[in-house]
């Protein structure tokens, strides 16, 4: 063991390591909060000012996170702050940002932007960690390189690794601190301080063999739910047709000890990871090998017009009754793309809700774990979830199953529901269910 590597992982048991998170998002920040918890000084580095300040004042935007939490965060010294003059003489940098899809090819400016600020305040013996989902490869051939030019420091000085994110906002029974956590390094030495350091904010980790396969970890992790969502999405139009409740018999197939597992359909995908992570896997097995992955883009096609058929369907319903969509007015249960949550990046409602206001709808969203929505993102008012919200839409169009949204609620005043979630199972209604 080297003189470095000896010296950070006693810093790192003794919890005196300075840890940097940069990107206060979602999973950023509860990487930020569980580090406090377990004892380490910790700078939150968010390059939203308005993000900086919120958490500053005590308010939090992640739904992971209460203010309560935040609170606690803050009097045991965490600090979040948009100046890179708090990264200095830093020991651990979890580098938690963004890595969208620009014109369908991989977005790494915000991981390069991290790099370099970090880069700027590199020592010899401290450890860059990379959480951002992105395409094998990227630790080793990007950012370590990355690292090296920028801070002038030599290959092997300093430790640099990979440990993909698992954050599912919502789940009440998974977190960060009892999912195990995939760890890996560009060498054995940055695993070792990688490992080290998520040893010490989660119960378990699972070291791999080097940073590009971690990163196909959660690719992989991610390409097997987009495909089996698409899957389900397709046969649920095909049951349809065929006259065959699709609903119950996923249900009835999910009996099945073993060799299943259960996923049901909906109006497509969202969220950073769907949407987004498989075309990360894509576009490096085209570019890098020359080959399509003709599951992913299967999938793709399949899940990105699931707004489209549920369009379709809204309007068959409503002209079964002798309804123009123009100028119905149509109340949309859930802007989140998943229950539970108030993340709504990417979310297919905002897809349905556009393709039905392009053929004239009124729309309006409830959503209880959405207070305020950018305008300039999404156009559509927000409304409480009431009965005479419910009463006055010509039809109520269920498109995330919040626990907050009553089924006997619904089905007691809505005149018609067109139901994506089967939310209203075991209750009386008129409407359809995906």
């Amino acid at each position: 063991m080297s003189p470095q590597l000896e010296s950070l992982l006693s810093r790192i048991a003794d919890r005196t390591a300075k840890v940097v998170v940069v990107g206060q998002g979602y999973v950023g920040l509860p990487v930020a909060m569980r580090a406090v918890q377990v004892g380490f000084p910790v700078v939150g580095f968010e390059a939203s000012a308005a993000r900086a300040n919120s958490l500053a004042a005590g308010t939090s935007y992640v739904g992971d996170v209460s203010d309560a939490e935040l609170a606690e965060a803050l009097a045991l010294g965490y600090l979040p702050t948009t100046d890179p003059a708090n990264l200095v003489d830093f020991d651990v940098a979890v580098i938690s940002v963004p890595t969208p899809l620009a014109d369908g090819l991989p977005d790494l400016t915000y991981i390069e932007a991290a790099g370099r600020s970090l880069a700027a305040h590199l020592r010899p013996g401290a450890c860059v960690i990379l959480e951002s989902t992105t395409y094998p490869g990227t630790t080793s051939e990007l950012l370590a390189p990355l690292l090296v030019s920028e801070s002038g420091l030599a290959p092997g000085s300093f430790f640099c690794g990979y440990s993909p994110e698992r954050i599912d906002p919502g789940n009440a029974r998974y977190g960060l601190k009892n999912t195990p956590k995939v760890v890996s390094g560009v060498d054995a030495d940055s695993l070792a301080a990688v490992d080290a350091f998520f040893s010490a904010v989660v119960d378990s980790t699972v070291p791999v063999g080097s940073a590009a396969e971690a990163e196909l970890v959660k690719l992989l992790e991610n390409t097997f739910r987009h495909v089996n969502i698409a899957l389900v999405n397709e046969l649920a139009m095909f049951a349809r047709d065929l006259d065959v409740d699709i609903w119950r018999a996923i249900d009835a197939a999910a009996t099945k000890p073993f060799g299943f597992m259960k996923f049901t359909p909906g109006p497509g995908v969202g969220g950073h990871c769907l949407p987004i992570d498989p075309s990360y896997l894509a576009w490096r097995v085209k570019q890098h090998l020359g080959h399509t992955f003709r599951f992913v883009e299967l999938a793709n096609d399949v899940n990105e017009h699931m707004p489209d058929y549920v369009h379709d369907r809204i309007t068959a319903l409503l002209n079964h009754d002798r309804i123009a969509v123009n100028g119905a007015r149509m109340l949309l249960l859930g802007l989140a793309y998943k229950a539970g949550t108030s993340d709504w990046r990417e979310s297919p409602s905002v897809a349905v809700a556009n393709r039905l206001a392009a053929s004239g709808a009124e729309i309006r969203f409830c959503d209880p774990y959405i207070a305020e929505v950018n305008a300039q993102q999404v156009k559509f008012p927000l409304v409480p979830f009431s009965p005479a919200e419910l009463a006055d839409a010509e039809v109520v169009v269920v498109l995330v199953d919040h626990a907050e949204f009553d089924p006997v609620a619904i089905s007691t005043h809505a005149r018609r529901v067109f139901d994506t979630k089967n939310l209203l199972r075991g209750h009386s209604f008129t409407g359809e269910v995906l």
